[in-house]
């Protein structure tokens, strides 16, 4: 039993600080989890803590999915294996950097659905999804024999919103769902979040990265809440595309570390291993401007993205481990890295040449976002036709939240950009056309980029909601869904007259060591290998090269897929031992 008594934690009967390390199951090649979380224990951590990601386990409304990457359930076990406790943060919002703060696309499509609030239709979806989601979990909670010691309620509510009415529906529906652990909130210290994210008779934790004593002090006004506790203790930060990688002195952590230990708080260690971002899970953030999240989640973290050890996870070490009287245990070795080399990419086709084959086409009289033609990922294409008189005018785009190539009877007029930091040539959404007496295609395609995980932009639906040429809208599209989803359709004799283009080849691999592809000489797009989607690139940085997990490898006939949607200075990748962010 886990418990609050006299103003500290207890488990079974004895008191217990908890020293927890994030690290998200859903970010990690299920091969390598009992590696992973064997290095947090032998780190001196007693607790691993997860996120929950609703995109993923239920992609389709009704059709679930907690299986391979995704078995939750066997994560926990594999922790209670080890002798570490879990705290699971199921959401249903979760932040992370996660694409949409992990709601499902499908939840975006009905307009009328008011997210993280007392709305009916959202939290229809959300106890349908709970259902099925605390099936799973209710049966690992220390209280039946498992080792889950606590659950959070929502997540950094006080960010958002402040409906009380929704938290304490939340806090309901768990426990009717059979949740009987301690559950609790997590906020920043400002005072303001904290009186809208928090509820009255529940635990409350605190997030932040640094003045340990000072921020706890958010706390002082609930003298009766119990021990102090920071659930998200920020040894780092994540990247946006376009600006430098964030890294983080290990000498600052262990100074904040040790605060913790003097004043006798909790924390949980946010990343102890960040991982991957892999396919188009990448979220964004949009303040004054959208900003797109980087395919690799390092975050500074103790463990790098590939699971290696970094200074600060021998530092952080060596502390927790004395501080607690632990003995230094050895290490599984570091991890192996392989060099495969240069690979030619010998074939190649165009996507527009192979729309039939793995596109989904709808005809619209208005554009639409992505979300109502039911399409989750990837890219999709509006065609229209104009026909008339009409003089030199603004083609605008409406709607539009990422990025589009914007193309005037088969040719590429330009591309739209409205990223925060995208080059300066393509930070627009509207282009001078000439006029014409006749008939005009025009045709827009769009790239999803990771819907916003943060803040009052979260609503974010993705493609477009219109053309304007001056003041009029434009009406009557053919509309393609490319949801990339099936490129094992491509028809590669094609070949391909413009970008966006495919590229494709085969190599052999030396062993299953772990490697990276290096994408200097592409210009943007996506890469995959044997079947999985390594994530997004871009040369606008600072991520150049993409992990490649060597569980994913053969040693012989592997294939490599690159859509490509800019333009390559060259025809070949290096997969190499050397990752470049």
């Amino acid at each position: 039993m886990f418990e609050i008594k006299d103003n500290e934690f207890r488990l079974d009967g004895k008191k217990y600080n908890v020293y927890s390390g994030a690290m998200h199951y859903f970010r990690i090649p299920h091969e390598y989890w009992e590696d992973r979380l064997t290095k947090l224990k032998l780190a001196g951590f007693n607790t691993v803590e997860t996120y929950v990601c609703w995109n993923l386990h239920e992609p389709k409304k009704g059709e679930f999915c907690f299986e391979g990457d995704l078995d939750i359930a066997e994560y926990i076990a594999t922790a209670g294996r080890l002798g570490l406790n879990v705290i699971v943060r199921p959401g249903p919002y979760i932040c992370a950097e996660w694409e949409a703060g992990g709601f499902p696309a499908w939840l975006f499509k009905d307009k009328n659905v008011d997210l993280r609030c007392y709305s009916p239709e959202y939290l229809g979806h959300v106890k349908d999804y709970y259902t099925k989601l605390m099936s799973i979990l209710v049966p690992l909670q220390c209280t039946k024999g498992g080792n889950i010691i606590a659950m959070q309620i929502e997540n950094e509510y006080g960010s958002f919103g402040n409906d009380k009415r929704y938290l304490a529906y939340m806090r309901d529906m768990m426990q009717e769902l059979g949740v009987d652990v301690l559950t609790f909130t997590s906020d920043g210290d400002w005072c303001n979040m904290v009186s809208s994210g928090t509820l009255e008779g529940t635990f409350k934790t605190l997030n932040f990265g640094s003045n340990v004593s000072g921020r706890m002090k958010a706390l002082d006004r609930f003298p009766d809440n119990g021990p102090k506790m920071c659930m998200e203790f920020w040894c780092g930060w994540f990247d946006h595309w376009g600006e430098k990688h964030h890294t983080r002195s290990h000498k600052s952590i262990i100074k904040e570390l040790n605060t913790f230990f003097d004043i006798d708080a909790s924390f949980n260690f946010y990343m102890f291993h960040g991982g991957t971002n892999f396919g188009f899970n990448a979220g964004a953030n949009h303040y004054s401007a959208y900003q797109p999240t980087v395919t690799s989640y390092d975050y500074c973290a103790l463990l790098n993205e590939w699971g290696d050890y970094t200074p600060a996870y021998h530092a952080v070490r060596e502390l927790l481990c004395t501080r607690q009287g632990i003995e230094l245990k050895p290490l599984p070795p570091t991890v192996q890295l392989q060099y495969i080399g240069k690979v030619q990419l010998t074939e190649c086709t165009g996507l527009f040449e192979n729309l039939d084959n793995i596109g989904i086409k709808h005809h619209s009289g208005a554009a639409k976002h992505m979300e109502y033609y039911d399409q989750n990922y990837g890219l999709i294409y509006y065609k229209t036709v104009m026909k008339g008189k009409y003089t030199m005018g603004v083609l605008s785009i409406d709607g539009l939240h990422d990025r589009a190539h914007v193309y005037i009877d088969g040719k590429l007029k330009g591309i739209c950009d409205v990223t925060g930091k995208a080059p300066r040539k393509h930070r627009r959404n509207s282009f001078m056309v000439s006029g014409f007496d006749g008939e005009r295609e025009i045709g827009v395609l769009v790239e999803a980029m990771g819907r916003v995980n943060y803040g009052n932009h979260i609503n974010d639906r993705k493609g477009m909601s219109g053309l304007l040429l001056g003041p009029h809208n434009i009406f009557d599209y053919e509309v393609t869904s490319i949801p990339l989803d099936n490129i094992d359709k491509l028809d590669w004799s094609l070949g391909a007259e413009k970008y966006p283009k495919f590229f494709k080849a085969q190599f052999d691999a030396s062993s299953n060591a772990d490697c990276f592809v290096d994408m200097k000489g592409f210009s943007k797009g996506y890469v995959w290998v044997n079947g999985h989607n390594l994530g997004r690139y871009w040369n606008i940085g600072p991520q150049r090269s993409l992990y490649l997990p060597g569980v994913w490898l053969k040693q012989k006939d592997n294939e490599i897929i690159v859509l490509e949607l800019d333009g390559n200075k060259t025809d070949c990748v290096v997969i190499s031992d050397q990752h470049y962010l």
